[in-house]
């Protein structure tokens, strides 16, 4: 694959434009993913990004080794923002899921 875009000039392209659309992908992900699940869910996005780091380094392809790459740390950045999703829920600035226990302080309550 990066043969041909690299023949025509378009791979630092391509890889910006997947780039783009992976970390656009993963912004409701982390939404939805804290809506339904809370912060419990982050060690999924840490088996993801190891799983992308281990393809990473078992691809030989520039583009897909990239992509796989910009997966893996996506993976690893949404970690982080699970927990700042909880705190905007907290502020009141995404709706909290009724049907869910949620944290206040060191008290669990429900809606």
């Amino acid at each position: 694959m990066s043969e041909i875009l690299s023949q025509h000039h378009l791979l630092g392209l391509t890889i910006g434009i997947c780039t783009f659309l992976i970390i656009g992908i993963f912004h409701p992900v982390t939404i939805k993913c804290e809506y339904y699940f809370g912060t419990r869910c982050w060690w999924w996005f840490l088996i993801l990004g190891l799983l992308g780091i281990g393809g990473t380094l078992m691809v030989d392809d520039v583009f897909w080794s990239s992509l796989l790459g910009v997966f893996s740390f996506s993976s690893f950045w949404t970690i982080g923002e699970i927990f700042e999703q909880e705190k905007r829920v907290a502020r009141g600035w995404f709706p909290a899921n009724p049907n869910r226990k949620r944290k206040t302080g060191t008290d669990i309550i429900e809606d």
